[in-house]
């Protein structure tokens, strides 16, 4: 299962204008064998690994948390807490698959957004979970809250180099490809 196509390619788009570096030229590998590179992130892929047997923890601590403490709030907070941990279910599950589907495929549209996702939405929803005095934090919410802050981080830091190499590297490759035309058929 992939994204709809007029998606892809808004991604694709978003993602050449975002993360291609200019002041390249060329393969930086000797040879000019730009194809055989693997651009996939190690430390991505290890961080999703881990947030996905995080998330079912930091699920569940929250949901308990939040039925103790649900009497305690006030009406506005218990409509957004439980809209946004609705939320940052949908979100989460969507995000990690796009972020496995990018990075080891190395499809850039999912892994961009798996980024957008990740900077955009999830990680200012865990902030306010994080950060907001309003919402009664207990001390096992802070500490879950935390991890899940500090695994965000690194994956938003990670998939944009990822990102980056794997954009370039596709520049390039179109770029070798649209050579390899001329020189076969010159004007």
């Amino acid at each position: 299962m992939s994204l709809p196509e007029p998606l892809r390619s808004r991604l694709g788009s978003f993602s050449r204008t975002v993360f291609t570096d200019g002041r390249r030229s060329g393969p930086q590998q000797p040879g000019g064998r730009a194809d055989n590179e693997i651009v996939s992130s190690l430390p991505l892929q290890m961080s999703l690994y881990f947030n996905v047997y995080f998330f079912p923890f930091w699920w569940l601590s929250t949901i308990v948390m939040l039925h103790l403490k649900y009497p305690a709030l006030s009406d506005y907070y218990k409509f957004i807490l439980v809209t946004v941990m609705i939320l940052a279910s949908a979100i989460e599950v969507v995000r990690l698959y796009l972020g496995y589907m990018g990075n080891l495929q190395e499809k850039v549209p999912e892994l961009a957004g798996f980024w957008l996702l990740s900077l955009l939405l999830q990680l200012p929803i865990i902030l306010f979970l994080l950060f907001n005095e309003g919402l009664k934090i207990q001390p096992l919410e802070r500490a879950v809250h935390a991890i899940f802050a500090l695994f965000l981080t690194i994956q938003v830091i990670t998939a944009f180099v990822t990102l980056k190499r794997m954009v370039n590297k596709l520049a390039t490759h179109f770029g070798l490809i649209k050579f390899d035309q001329l020189e076969e058929h010159p004007l």
